[in-house]
């Protein structure tokens, strides 16, 4: 393209102009209907007499991004907007909209980018530039009409095959070349235990016997050694009358005889229910009446709490700190015999309890695996290799933390524990153990980010090339900033307890769009339905349904979740954009109306969460007697920062449409977040909690 070479391009709308300035002249919608502008944030809004600027981040290919700043030179509502580099005027942009009659408009796309990167150049010759317009034009047309995209016209169909799935393995080393015999007995113990905890590392055992398979602050295990203490463990139980079927319940912090006992319930087909550390004694006590569990073993810090649950089990400890404990699991691997056992004709299941942000927690049955496909489906998207050192910092009774034992287990991987989380601790731990792998929640990731820079330049982090986070949203400022300090190794999962994984972010997707949740891995399937369980159109949003072969079995009060044939509601709400992104705009059930418009607190808390006076936000529904429901902020400031509620509204006003600014802002010292960092929102209007406000507006 010649430096005075302006590009141009028609396409015809079936809809009004007014209609299609609602896309047009929203430069916040653009990445929904063009692939290649990723992202783009509303830095100062439209006024009258000059249109607004932005911040936009385009990504023609998938390795490269680039961000700049653009006004609208020429903003004229309904009719034309001319976008032009702040730091360059001779790069702009035209989108004009000509009525054809009542029902038509010709868009007309204007573009001259001299002196441009040339791995650009693609993006803007005329060629490129009126494919790129009738594509957009015809997702813009089926938008405004209501019309969901036909399947031809959808992006990139994740489907999982058996060649890609080896394909992955082979790449991460699951599958590998070694002694003949070894590999035999190995796929032999796999096929009869299936694609299990106890499965993995029996057959980890016997392909690496004498390779490191746990380390906590105590002890560190080869995977020999693990194979032959949990066989032992499971004897002992099973002279306890443990029997398959049987649910014991755990109450551990990270440490190897949490690992340990998970393997030897599932070599005893026994049922695990995984008791969150951050349960009150009355919650503890409402789980364990509803499960009935016929033993529970827990550190020797949960003794006086599981001394108080009624009832006829088992107790027993599994950290001793006091003489004053229950008998210990290391009492009974001592005296019990190392016999192997045989693979149970049900395997035994994971009973995951859900974070409990809306109400009290509730047992999720985690399915089997069905096969190496489930580890492939991480492994395509978080490049982990075999052998890989792995520090698992997200709380083992999480969904977040056990994918970290599992991906750890099938890469043969050693796998290290701290069992109370100190963000200091944690770097120390992966630079002395050279790990190449922390698996986190996202407030752990904050509180690394947050220690001062001379203590995170201590440790030698050389070898550490991914962190991998999930658990709760990431908030834009957070992704920038913590790559900014540590690399682009940041990874996010989105998932939940109920349907395991729908997509993840890698750290290209997240410099493109910072507030992604990133992409389905194969064998994965995301929809964005209506409330009629229809698709919606592109761009638009709707509830977010995920398809995968770990969705959960159900509650354990016999309940579940909506499902639309293979499909399963995550209670979510988000989009797709042009490049399907998946992207989550809030929980369906924190919706509020106001004054007759819909709002989410998530786009409220990405705008508080963005000024850097603001250490932590939450955003919430309150009633309303003039509009139905109002937002309340509650903010929590950085040491010495100040702002009041004026500032705070002000800042929203700038980013965000009228009604999502909050109406009441209390400044905080702290907020209410639960084990895995997730915000539990319906604390905050307790008046008990309330009572520690500081400051209100």
């Amino acid at each position: 393209m010649l430096d005075d070479e302006v590009v141009e391009a028609r396409a015809v709308l079936q809809h009004p102009a007014a209609q299609l300035w609602h896309v047009i002249g929203s430069p916040e919608l653009y990445p929904r209907f063009i692939p290649e502008i990723s992202w783009c944030e509303v830095l100062e809004p439209a006024e009258r007499g000059r249109g607004p600027r932005c911040l936009v981040r385009v990504c023609p290919r998938r390795s490269v991004v680039t961000t700049q700043q653009v006004d609208a030179l020429v903003y004229r509502p309904g009719e034309l907007v001319v976008w032009c580099g702040v730091d360059d005027n001779r790069k702009w942009l035209s989108l004009e909209l000509r009525p054809l009659d009542e029902n038509r408009t010709e868009l007309v796309v204007q573009m001259r980018m001299p002196g441009l990167d040339p791995q650009y150049s693609g993006l803007v010759s005329p060629a490129a530039v009126k494919n790129g317009l009738k594509n957009a034009a015809k997702r813009i047309d089926r938008h405004l009409a209501g019309k969901p995209m036909r399947p031809e016209d959808l992006g990139q169909d994740v489907k999982s095959t058996t060649l890609g799935t080896v394909n992955t393995l082979v790449r991460a080393g699951v599958v590998s070349a070694g002694h003949p015999a070894r590999m035999a007995r190995q796929l032999s113990a796999v096929s009869r235990w299936g694609a299990t905890v106890a499965g993995g590392y029996v057959g980890a055992a016997i392909r690496a016997p004498h390779d490191p398979a746990l380390q906590d602050e105590r002890t560190g295990r080869t995977f020999t050694e693990v194979d032959e203490r949990t066989n032992r463990l499971a004897n002992a139980l099973a002279a306890k009358d443990i029997r398959a079927e049987d649910r014991v319940a755990v109450l551990c912090r990270n440490h190897n005889n949490m690992v340990e006992t998970l393997i030897a319930c599932g070599k005893l087909g026994a049922d695990v229910v995984l008791l969150n550390t951050g349960l009150s004694a009355s919650a503890i006590i409402e789980v364990v009446n509803e499960h009935k569990p016929v033993a529970v073993l827990a550190d020797d810090e949960f003794a006086d709490l599981i001394e108080q649950v009624p009832g006829d089990f088992l107790r027993l400890s599994t950290w001793a700190e006091s003489d004053r404990g229950f008998p210990t699991v290391d009492e009974l691997i001592q005296g019990a015999s190392d016999r192997a056992r045989k693979p149970t004709e049900r395997p035994g299941r994971l009973v995951v309890l859900t974070s409990g942000t809306t109400g009290r927690p509730k047992g999720a049955r985690r399915p089997t695996p069905k096969g190496p496909s489930t580890a492939a489906a991480l492994l395509s998207r978080i490049p982990l290799r075999n052998g890989d050192g792995i520090l698992v910092a997200a709380p083992l009774f999480h969904a977040w933390g056990l994918a970290g034992v599992q991906i750890a287990m099938a890469l043969r991987s050693p796998l290290s524990l701290i069992r109370k989380f100190d963000p200091e601790l944690a770097l120390q731990t992966l630079a002395e153990r050279r790990c190449a792998a922390l698996f986190a929640v996202p407030i752990m990731l904050q509180r690394i980010l947050d220690l001062p820079g001379r203590v995170r330049g201590k440790y030698d982090l050389s070898h550490l090339r991914i962190v991998a986070s999930s658990g709760s949203a990431l908030s834009g400022a957070f992704v920038n900033e913590f790559m900014d300090a540590f690399g682009d190794k940041l990874y996010n999962l989105y998932g939940s307890t109920e349907v395991s994984w729908a997509s993840i972010a890698d750290p290209t997707d997240l410099r493109a769009a910072p507030t992604t949740a990133g992409r389905c891995p194969p064998g994965t399937r995301v929809a964005i339905l209506d409330r009629q369980s229809r698709p919606v159109p592109p761009g638009a949003a709707g509830q977010i349904f995920v398809g995968n072969e770990m969705l959960f079995e159900g509650y354990t009060d016999g309940g579940s979740l909506p499902r639309v044939h293979e499909l399963m509601a995550t209670g979510d709400v988000g989009y797709l954009d042009a490049d399907n992104r998946l992207f989550v705009s809030g929980r369906a059930d924190e919706m509020i109306i106001s004054g007759g418009e819909n709002v989410f607190p998530r786009p409220v808390e990405e705008a508080l969460l963005a000024l850097p006076e603001v250490h932590d936000a939450a955003v919430l529904g309150v009633h309303d007697q003039e509009y139905g429901q109002r937002l309340a902020a509650y903010v929590v400031l950085r040491k010495g920062a100040r702002l009041d509620a004026e500032d705070i509204r002000s800042h929203i006003h700038q980013k965000l449409a009228r009604f999502a600014v909050p109406r009441d802002v209390f400044f905080v010292s702290t907020l209410p977040h639960n084990s895995t960092g997730k915000i539990v929102k319906r604390v905050l209007t307790n008046d008990a909690w309330a009572s520690s406000w500081e400051n209100q507006f």
